[in-house]
C-alpha cells in the first residue's frame, strides 16, 4: 500500500513539475524577482542602510529567501486551484491511485521548485558577494527550517486553492505573507524603527526566522530564537494541514 501511495505521488509531482517548468510567469516571479530585490538593496538601498555589518549582502539574505519562498507558494495555491475547477481530480479520482497522491503531489512540488529557486539565489549572492563560514550542519539546519517554512505555508496555499471561488482569493492570500519580511529584522535591525512598528516586528515569526538563519550562516551562537522560528513553523503548519485536509474530504 506504501508503495502504491508513493508511485502516484511521484507520478504526480512530475505532472506538477512539467506545469512548473512550461510556466514562464513563474520562474520569472519565483526567481528573478527575489534575485531583482537583492541586487536592489544591496546596489541601491545598500550604501544608506546601517544593519552593523561590513557585509550587507549576508545580512539580506536570509530575508530574500523567505520572500522567494512566499513568492513561490503562491502558485501552488494557483495550481491547485486551476486543477479543482478543471475536473481533473474527478478525474484521478476514478482512477485507481490513492486519492492523497494529487493533494500531496501539490504539496511535493512546492518544496522541490522552492528548493531550487532557493539554491539559484543563493548562486547570485555568491556572485555579488554573499559569503557564509558555516559548516555542512549549520546549512543542513537552515536547510531545514526552509524547508519546514515551505511546508507551512504550502498548506496554508492549499487551504487557498481549494476554497476559493476565483483565482485571484487562490493567491492574494501570499502578499501579506510577502510583505511581513519588510516589517522584519530583514533588512534593517529591528532597534532603528519607531515604538509600535519595532515592538510589532520583534515579535512577528519572520522576525525569529530571520535571525536564526542569520546567525546559522554566519557561525554564531543561536538565541532562543531559532525555538521560537521552529515553533511557529510547526503550529502553522500543523493547523494549515488538517484544515487542509478537512475541506479536500469535504471537495471530494
Amino acid at each position: 500500500m506504501t508503495t502504491h501511495v508513493l508511485g502516484d505521488t511521484s507520478v504526480m509531482i512530475g505532472r506538477s513539475m512539467r506545469h512548473v517548468t512550461r510556466s514562464m510567469d513563474t520562474i520569472i516571479t519565483v526567481t528573478i524577482m527575489p534575485i531583482a530585490f537583492l541586487l536592489l538593496f544591496r546596489y541601491v538601498f545598500g550604501g544608506a542602510i546601517q544593519a552593523g555589518t561590513d557585509n550587507y549582502v549576508n545580512y539580506l539574505m536570509p530575508g530574500i529567501l523567505l520572500i522567494a519562498i512566499a513568492s513561490g507558494i503562491s502558485y501552488t495555491g494557483f495550481r491547485l486551484f486551476t486543477d479543482m475547477r478543471s475536473g481533473i481530480f474527478e478525474r484521478f479520482h476514478s482512477m485507481p491511485i490513492a486519492r492523497s497522491s494529487a493533494l500531496w503531489g501539490h504539496v511535493l512540488t512546492s518544496l522541490v521548485s522552492n528548493a531550487i529557486s532557493v539554491a539559484v539565489i543563493v548562486l547570485a549572492g555568491l556572485v555579488i558577494g554573499f559569503r557564509s563560514s558555516a559548516g555542512v550542519l549549520a546549512w543542513l539546519a537552515v536547510a531545514g527550517i526552509l524547508a519546514l517554512f515551505t511546508l507551512a505555508l504550502t498548506w496554508v496555499a492549499v487551504i487557498a486553492g481549494l476554497a476559493a471561488s476565483t483565482v485571484d482569493g487562490a493567491t492574494a492570500f501570499s502578499y501579506p505573507i510577502i510583505f511581513l519580511p519588510f516589517v522584519s529584522s530583514a533588512f534593517v535591525p529591528t532597534d532603528t524603527m519607531p515604538g509600535p512598528v519595532r515592538a510589532f516586528a520583534e515579535h512577528q515569526p519572520v522576525t525569529a526566522i530571520v535571525d536564526t538563519i542569520r546567525a546559522l550562516l554566519a557561525r554564531q551562537p543561536v538565541s532562543d530564537d531559532i525555538w521560537t522560528a521552529l515553533g511557529w513553523c510547526t503550529a502553522v503548519l500543523l493547523v494549515a494541514y488538517l484544515a487542509a485536509t478537512a475541506v479536500y474530504r469535504r471537495k471530494i
